[in-house]
């Protein structure tokens, strides 16, 4: 919703509101009917986005701001509870770490989550701390990535998409590594099938012959 009203630039009018004058002079009439049609057309955007059980909440909010702080407060709560989800974000954040098995895209996507539901409750948490976070969440096998993004980068204009970037590439590399592994491994046991038999068969033997003396 607020990318909608920045590109019809009535956001500031959203957040802020506007003053109407008991009785304005001609000039001041003027602007004042350019801002309420602006006001207008923001309250008729917010009626028409929101579901037809929550439409009746606002029907008695006469601006855009009005009826904006009516939806922020229905679905982000009062500042008291602002707060103690923030700080359970926060904690979640920071305790935050690359699980066994995750892939970087599963990674990003929790962390992408977290931020924007923080950004939501207006914290304001830049590219830098997000990077910096997810760096410090990567598991020993991405070590040397992490070295040469520290190294090579600065840290402080490095976005999150750049970092994206390279991770998934890192990643990719890492996969197909172990591909190639696997494959040459198949390949030994295929171009060696009736030494690995005899290997079996000896084992086998060797088992039986243990048990007979057992015996």
């Amino acid at each position: 919703m607020k990318t909608l009203f920045r590109s019809q630039e009535l956001w500031d009018l959203i957040e802020d509101g506007f003053t109407d004058v008991a009785e304005p002079d001609a000039e001041e009439e003027k602007r004042l009917k350019k801002i309420r049609k602006k006001d207008a057309k923001a309250l008729f955007f917010i009626q028409q986005a929101v579901h037809e059980t929550i439409f009746p909440r606002i029907t008695a909010a006469t601006t855009s701001r009005d009826a904006w702080l009516i939806l922020k407060i229905e679905f982000q709560g009062s500042s008291k509870v602002i707060i103690v989800k923030l700080q359970y974000l926060c904690r979640d954040f920071e305790t935050l770490f690359m699980k066994n098995n995750e892939s970087v895209q599963d990674l990003l996507s929790r962390v992408s989550g977290i931020v924007s539901q923080m950004k939501s409750y207006g914290e304001e948490i830049g590219d830098k701390i997000v990077v910096s976070k997810v760096l410090r969440s990567l598991p020993p096998k991405f070590d040397h990535v992490v070295a040469a993004i520290e190294e090579s980068k600065d840290l402080s204009k490095f976005s999150f998409d750049e970092l994206m970037g390279s991770l998934q590439s890192h990643e990719s590399q890492i996969n197909k590594s172990i591909e190639r592994t696997e494959e040459q491994a198949f390949q030994v046991k295929e171009e060696h099938p009736i030494q690995n038999e005899k290997s079996l068969e000896q084992g086998a033997r060797g088992r039986d012959r243990g048990s007979f003396r057992g015996r």
